[in-house]
């Protein structure tokens, strides 16, 4: 027997190929105008000395990926509210989230570039949280007000999903804040964002489809295929780098996938290397300040935070790092995807 969904997921894929070459085929000519903008990152002195070597390398990268995924979803929602059936249900949801977060990471890069606060620091955490738990309340209240509301969560073993009530509007600025901050705890090596942030979405794609979510699976896969363009140019060594132009709408945007689906209980299994990254600098920070307290000086459990330059102070190289974390993201998307057919 066919399946009716079988030509839906043929086009969601074939929507990530144009989005791909969309990607491939801008991503010269905006690399050319960053760096003759001298749009190029500054790295602070903290980090690695094999870092020192990346100053200059054009940032606001997520540009390359975002500006595909929004004209794409975009005149895919104009034409369904023409009356054609483009995507089936909106995303104009997920066209915010993604759009709003890209505006508040490349005005965070650029202040970054210009050294406003000092090398590489950019806006200030707490003018840049107002403006997230902002954009997050926002989402939240749309999810639970609708139409449709999407005030439920799926937990494995159970077939049934449940409802959660107006709790799904401090959920939602909760999982959109870590997720945003965890994926930009993420990006510090070449294509380490990139390359797990596109497993996340095709597992969350993929589980989209499985629920027959098929506008869900178009968007998830859209956002992949301009991701693999993005890592054309983010292949080590990086040729652009993914800034908080990328890495903020990218966990936002995964965060809201996620309620979208029901399955955000899965967030940590799927994102198990966001996760790791977040956990290991909150863990470094707060047993800083702990030691200090208690001892005068603050200690460190790690080499250093977020997680991947621990590894990369412990004699992994840059490469190895990204590989072995990739091929994590891979293993723990498989999980995630088998507890949300359980």
């Amino acid at each position: 027997m066919d399946n009716p969904l079988e030509p839906r997921m043929a086009y969601a894929l074939s929507l990530g190929t144009i989005s791909f070459l969309f990607a491939v085929i801008w991503g010269k000519p905006l690399i050319a105008f960053l760096r003759r903008n001298g749009v190029g990152k500054q790295i602070r002195i903290e980090q690695p000395g094999s870092h020192q070597l990346k100053t200059g390398t054009p940032t606001m990268g997520g540009v390359l990926f975002v500006v595909p995924v929004l004209v794409i979803i975009g005149l895919l929602n104009i034409v369904n509210l023409l009356g054609m059936d483009a995507i089936g249900q909106s995303t104009l949801l997920l066209f915010f989230c993604l759009g709003s977060h890209a505006v508040l990471g490349a005005i965070d890069d650029w202040q970054g570039i210009k050294g406003i606060r000092g090398r590489g620091e950019g806006m200030s955490p707490r003018m840049k949280s107002v403006f997230e738990f902002t954009f997050a309340a926002i989402i939240g209240l749309v999810l639970y007000y609708g139409p449709p509301q999407w005030d439920y969560v799926g937990v494995p073993t159970f077939v049934d999903y449940f409802r959660v009530g107006p709790f799904i509007v401090p959920a939602t600025i909760i999982i959109l804040y870590l997720t945003s901050n965890a994926v930009n705890f993420t990006d510090g090596l070449d294509s380490l964002a990139g390359s797990t942030s596109m497993v996340a979405f095709a597992c969350y794609g993929t589980i989209a489809y499985l629920q027959d979510q098929v506008y869900l699976a178009i968007f998830c896969f859209t956002l992949v295929g301009a991701l693999m363009g993005f890592l054309w140019y983010n292949a080590h060594p990086a040729q652009l780098i993914m800034g908080d132009a990328g890495s903020l709408p990218l966990g936002a945007t995964l965060g809201l996938v996620s309620i979208m689906t029901g399955q955000w209980l899965l967030l940590p299994v799927i994102g198990l290397v966001f996760a790791a990254e977040a956990l290991s600098v909150m863990i470094q920070v707060s047993y800083f300040k702990i030691t200090k307290r208690l001892y005068g000086e603050g200690r460190r459990i790690f080499k250093m935070a977020p997680l991947h330059h621990h590894f990369e102070l412990l004699g992994w190289s840059e490469m190895q790092v990204k590989e072995r974390f990739f091929i994590a993201s891979v293993l723990s998307g498989m999980l995630g995807v088998a507890l949300a057919l359980i």
